[in-house]
């Protein structure tokens, strides 16, 4: 059983490669979202775990939407004999379930901070003499937004500021989000040099809020600055930049892919995986073509 926080495109994109990489080595899965809700998350891993009807799962694999990480019902699954595989994230517990479990417990993310740390140099690349950065970041209780923000905050050169603000994962909430930012009176195309997100997802609600102002000069003004997001799927990130919708974005394999192949390895060895598996990262495009790009543009003033 997977259980996804959402049903944003990355999210979709884990269960696709999830449902290929199992049907490929003879597995099952099923897919449960979680509508960015920890409480119906939380509900949906405990029916799993405490159901009498049918044969309980090999494991459970999650990415969870808080930073507790569901710890009670870790607890629960591994004295079920259950497998736990915690996705995109980072937990301080599962050293001490993994003595007690004959199951597989281990983590597979992508580094949070280091994803922070690539955009960062983004930043520094596409503004060489500094400037303004409006950075709409993820929840402010999920751990993959706070690592990110302390990654990009280590990389960035001192003189670039940072205007902060929040979403969820998904595209419709950081559109609404960006609408009632420009409501106020300090929202000017001419105070942001860079929009920088989380996601890419966030990156285009943002876009999308810019493009449905009214006034045309100021609707041109906004869409004219460089907009950089996360996750550089093939047929949205990366194609975005390549049609110059997002400048930059920042690449990473779907973490299920990863977490499937080494629970069945896992299960058939008897022996655990590794504890946290990182999933490599690039920027896309490279930071070198960025900086190219940075020092060929004056500051849109």
């Amino acid at each position: 059983m997977i259980s996804l926080p959402n049903e944003n495109s990355y999210q979709h994109e884990q269960a696709t490669s999830a449902t290929e990489t199992a049907h490929r080595i003879g597995a099952e899965v099923q897919i449960l979202y979680a509508n960015n809700d920890a409480v119906t998350q939380s509900q949906q891993v405990l029916e799993i775990i405490q159901s009498r009807s049918g044969a309980p799962p090999d494991a459970i694999l999650f990415e969870p939407l808080t930073t507790t990480g569901l710890v009670r019902a870790a607890e629960a699954a591994v004295t079920a004999g259950i497998g736990w595989v915690v996705l995109n994230s980072d937990v301080d517990y599962l050293d001490r379930l993994r003595t007690s479990s004959k199951a597989p417990v281990f983590g597979v993310t992508r580094d949070h901070t280091e994803i922070g740390r690539i955009q960062g140099r983004q930043f520094a690349a596409l503004l060489p003499n500094g400037g303004t950065v409006l950075y709409v970041q993820g929840p402010a209780n999920n751990s993959a937004a706070l690592q990110r923000t302390i990654g990009m905050e280590s990389t960035k050169p001192s003189n670039i500021l940072i205007k902060g603000l929040r979403s969820t994962w998904e595209e419709a909430n950081a559109c609404q989000a960006i609408t009632s930012w420009l409501s106020l009176s300090t929202s000017r195309a001419s105070s942001i040099d860079v929009v920088g997100c989380q996601y890419d997802g966030i990156a285009k609600g943002a876009r999308k809020a810019f493009e449905n102002l009214p006034d045309r000069e100021e609707r041109e003004r906004w869409l004219r600055v460089p907009f950089t997001g996360v996750d550089g799927l093939p047929k949205e990130g990366r194609a975005w930049v390549d049609h110059g919708i997002l400048t930059a974005t920042v690449v990473s394999l779907t973490t299920t892919q990863v977490a499937i192949q080494m629970l069945v390895q896992g299960i058939s060895s008897g022996k655990q995986p590794p504890i946290r598996t990182l999933i490599e990262l690039t920027s896309y495009p490279s930071l070198e073509k960025l900086s190219a790009s940075g020092r060929s543009k004056a500051p849109i003033k």
